[in-house]
């Protein structure tokens, strides 16, 4: 298992790499702009706490990693209400007639945040422990570089609006802390897992296969943000 979680710590260095992050710390943009891509996440981002609950989450068990496995979940499982507030406080909760609001969440512009979301359930649907370990791993290491840049771009506009965000903010990304790994004594108890040669091989292809996704999605959030002009600037309340 350690070379398994070696894997995701490369695989999360490049991840870090992808164009939308040096977008995002570009601090010629307008902050907002930077964030601007929040819309086109959202399927994927309303569809987590789903995710935690009904494919993540395996009550009762007798399994002590699934047993932590739910434990993170029910961390992992309302963070949505945090984004939809910032939707509200960045000024990016555009209205919009209901048929509209569909098109848009089941449009080619958000088809990879779609994908994403397909991709993770099929991985987790009945899935052993460890498979959903080496998932909530690789979902929270792409969130820790997503969330530690996007909470410096929250630290601005907290500066010029005085309204602090808690989704795309430090307060979001003190709590992202959750990965299984860094529960006390799990680490070691997940690195000293031997894995079966043929285990260890699905297990790696797991990993390359999500980070593939997640990098689709996020290609496709920096596409939205290019060409999504925010025009209006952020104003001190």
């Amino acid at each position: 298992m350690q070379q398994v979680l070696a894997l995701i710590e490369k695989n999360k260095q490049e991840y870090a790499q992808l164009p939308l992050f040096n977008f995002m710390q570009n601090k010629s943009i307008n902050p907002r702009q930077r964030l601007a891509w929040a819309p086109c996440a959202a399927h994927f981002i309303m569809n987590f706490g789903e995710l935690n609950k009904y494919f993540l989450r395996a009550e009762p068990t007798t399994d002590p990693i699934q047993a932590l496995i739910n434990k993170h979940t029910y961390e992992d499982d309302h963070h949505w209400l945090w984004f939809l507030e910032d939707l509200k406080n960045l000024e990016l909760d555009k209205s919009l007639k209901f048929t509209e609001a569909l098109k848009f969440l089941w449009s080619e512009e958000t088809k990879s945040s779609r994908w994403l979301n397909y991709q993770l359930y099929r991985y987790t649907s009945q899935a052993t422990p460890i498979q959903k370990t080496i998932v909530i791993e690789v979902t929270e290491a792409t969130g820790n570089i997503m969330f530690s840049t996007a909470a410096e771009i929250g630290k601005e506009i907290k500066e010029i609006t005085r309204k602090p965000c808690k989704y795309f903010a430090d307060f979001h990304l003190n709590v992202e802390t959750g990965h299984i790994t860094s529960t006390s004594g799990i680490e070691q108890v997940l690195q000293d897992i031997q894995l079966s040669e043929e285990t260890r091989q699905e297990a790696f292809a797991l990993v390359e296969n999500l980070f593939t996704v997640f990098t689709q999605f996020t290609n496709e959030l920096l596409v939205y943000a290019e060409t999504h002009k925010i025009e209006q600037e952020l104003k001190a309340k």
